[in-house]
């Protein structure tokens, strides 16, 4: 008999797999960036996209009106020699570029350029208060069809993050109050104030540095203020609000006794953007205010900005630093080139049209200058009495002349409107030589 051999059926390990090699990431794609204004901002945008090199951002157009001018700024040694430049914003909004950084602010012609750009799929980086305040929603509509971004992150409080703050860091509480100081030209010449300069002098230094303009009156009447406020309240409590709604006071009323008698009230005097929810309604009101010392938001000198959001859950978080100047601006706006570089989303919720209205409870401070005689305050008391507000002090500085003399009434917690009813009746009175003064004092849980 023939005999056959069998194989053994015993396991044989297969070699082993030698270990994966691993693959450099993939680049990521170029984003290119056309800048529309070469001024301070745009300006400190190009030396910072020229200074720290970051990955995937390229500077390739800029548009600003007197061009050859512009170049031979020494600021424009930042910009690299491959940079289109023109005076022609078409070639900007026809060109090649990924993202369309607006930097002229003012609603015309930004809007239009805006709506341009991204109706041709460009996403846009905006520092443009006005712009987002009074259309921002309607950009975002326009932003989100065309598959594109729209970020505002310079349009409050410059450098301070406290736009993308609030968006990622708060989205998950109910915001339920913003107050704090949004306009640092503001803040310089009222902290000046403090110190005893007068209104006229800090003022004219501050459009000599460049922290006001020629015309300040966007700034010291609070239309710049109420403009960021209006942004804050979209993105923190959800409201949407007409920025023509929120009252404005100036801070040209304020003169040097005022902080002489806040002094006495352990206070001090800055301008306050002021909003809190109240259901479907939204107290708001941008005025100088009188500021408990013991507040964070006194400890604001300068050109600083603070920003204290009260949240129902996560209760009080405060934001704080310079908000004006170029290069402050220019790293939020160079935040969000990133942010759009890398296609980080932001975070979206509903947002509903709230009714305004400018009047808070709160206690008030009353500033009259007056022909002393007999039997004022008695008239001020019955005044104020009438409307059902109550005196909480009376305070009279020695050394001011009998025929002018200046004193302060500082009432109970009252409706701003309430008050404003009283003061009205006292402007009428034969020895009040100027309108009575009237601000709103923050409490310290505000």
């Amino acid at each position: 008999m023939t005999t056959r051999k069998v194989a053994s059926k015993t396991s044989v390990k297969p070699p082993a797999k030698a270990p994966a090699k691993k693959t450099a990431p993939t680049p990521k794609a170029t984003t290119r960036i056309a800048l529309i204004g070469f001024g301070t901002v745009g300006s400190s945008v190009a030396k910072l996209l020229a200074e720290l090199k970051l990955p995937g951002l390229e500077l390739t157009h800029i548009f600003n009106r007197d061009v050859a001018r512009k170049r031979a700024l020494p600021t424009a040694k930042f910009v690299p020699k491959s940079v289109v430049w023109t005076d022609d914003v078409n070639v900007l909004l026809a060109s090649d570029a990924d993202v369309i950084v607006e930097l002229v602010g003012g609603l015309t012609p930004a809007e239009s350029w805006i709506k341009k750009a991204l109706a041709a799929g460009k996403s846009v980086v905006t520092a443009n208060k006005q712009l987002i305040a009074y259309r921002g929603p309607g950009l975002m509509k326009l932003a989100a069809a065309n598959g594109v971004y729209l970020l505002h992150g310079a349009a409050v409080a410059g450098g301070v993050p406290v736009i993308p703050g609030i968006l990622q860091g708060l989205g998950g509480d109910q915001v339920t109050r913003l107050s704090g100081i949004v306009n640092g030209t503001c803040n310089y010449i009222l902290s000046r104030m403090e110190t005893g300069a007068d209104y006229l002098t800090v003022l004219a230094d501050a459009q000599q540095l460049g922290y006001a303009e020629a015309d300040p009156s966007a700034d010291v009447d609070g239309y710049d203020a109420r403009a960021k406020l209006c942004i804050l309240a979209r993105i923190a409590m959800h409201a949407e609000l007409n920025p023509d709604d929120v009252p404005t006071q100036s801070i040209s009323v304020i003169d040097a006794v005022d902080f002489a008698y806040a002094k006495e009230l352990n206070c001090t005097i800055r301008q306050i953007s002021s909003a809190q929810a109240d259901g479907t309604t939204v107290h708001a009101r941008v005025a100088p205010m009188l500021v408990p010392l013991s507040s964070p938001i006194a400890w604001s000198h300068g050109t600083q900005n603070m920003v204290v959001s009260s949240g129902r859950f996560g209760g009080d978080v405060v934001f704080s630093g310079h908000g004006a100047g170029g290069e402050p601006t220019a790293v939020a706006v160079v935040s969000d080139l990133l942010a759009v570089s890398q296609k980080c989303a932001t975070v979206q919720l509903p947002i509903r049209k709230r009714t305004v209205t400018g009047d808070f409870l709160a206690p008030h401070y009353l500033r009259f200058i007056v022909d002393d005689k007999p039997g004022i305050v008695s008239a001020i008391s019955g005044a104020l009495s009438k409307v059902g507000a109550n005196i909480d002090s009376i305070l009279q500085r020695p050394g001011y002349p009998k025929h002018r003399l200046a004193f302060v009434v500082t009432t109970e917690p009252c409706l701003t409107s309430t008050i404003e009813q009283a003061v009205s009746s006292i402007a009428k009175m034969d020895c009040m030589l100027e309108r009575p003064l009237c601000l709103q004092m923050l409490e310290r849980n505000d």
